[in-house]
């Protein structure tokens, strides 16, 4: 039986497979291939059991395919099996190359549909109780790709420090230092930053400071890639929370 030759890009979350949407996971049931990123769970693959599942994530450098060669095998698979689904983490169209990937099958002749997935940008810090924006402490956010194509630190960067805006920078481990240097050049060295490595899942570590110390922070850790930077005074809503807890276990405990 002939199948429309499709293309699905689905958000698969920030990396707890529980964060996945009840739509993504239609999707996945009605594929026929999947081709997935190194930051999805693989456990996520259950949901597509009738499908042919391929890795063309990349890690610590590494690529299984070249975007080049991605966008040429979504369009083969679509032609001789049907329906693929492009499954990447977070959501696909912020710095994810979901939106690159479907132009490239709708010049080809594919339909195309896109379902949107929990970004990583307010996930990651939601799930340590920090949030983007807080009365009285922030009124927006910025979400920056730390590295651009070009491998440089984007220049959003420096116009967001001058900013009273949360800062949240993706992939942006290896532009640490040069990131801290645009902050405290606008006397900011005593801004809570956050880095929050592997953000929901069962692996994740945290790291909190100040900008003056927090590369020492991420030594003591050891904190790297995939990680997520927040920058901003609502991190310090995080430890408000925790003290607020304890407290309040410390009276309870009182009572007994």
């Amino acid at each position: 039986m002939f199948k429309e030759p499709k293309l699905t890009v689905v958000g698969a979350g920030p990396g707890d497979v529980e964060l996945i949407t009840l739509k993504a996971i239609k999707a996945l049931e009605a594929a026929d291939v999947v081709l997935y990123d190194a930051l999805v769970d693989p456990e996520l693959l259950a949901y597509a059991k009738k499908s042919e599942h391929i890795f063309v994530g990349k890690r610590k450098g590494c690529y299984a395919y070249q975007q080049d060669q991605i966008n040429e095998l979504i369009v083969s698979r679509a032609h001789t099996h049907g329906h693929v689904v492009r499954l990447k983490g977070g959501d696909p169209f912020v710095f994810g190359r979901g939106a690159e990937e479907m132009e490239y099958a709708a010049a080809a002749g594919l339909a195309v549909a896109m379902v949107p997935g929990i970004s990583s940008s307010v996930a990651v810090p939601a799930s340590q109780n920090i949030p983007v924006t807080k009365r009285g402490a922030a009124e927006s956010f910025w979400v920056i790709t730390g590295t651009t194509k070009d491998h440089q630190l984007s220049t959003d960067v420096a116009l967001a420090a001058k900013s009273n805006a949360t800062v949240v920078i993706l992939m942006g481990m290896s532009k640490l230092p040069a990131i801290v240097e645009l902050f405290k050049q606008e006397g900011k060295s005593e801004l809570p930053i956050a880095i929050i490595q592997n953000g929901t899942r069962e692996d994740e570590k945290v790291g909190v400071a100040k900008i003056a110390t927090i590369e020492a922070e991420v030594a003591r850790q050891e904190l790297a890639n995939p990680a997520i930077i927040i920058i901003g005074e609502v991190v310090k809503h995080r430890a408000a929370i925790l003290e607020v807890a304890q407290e309040y276990k410390q009276v309870e405990s009182q009572k007994l």
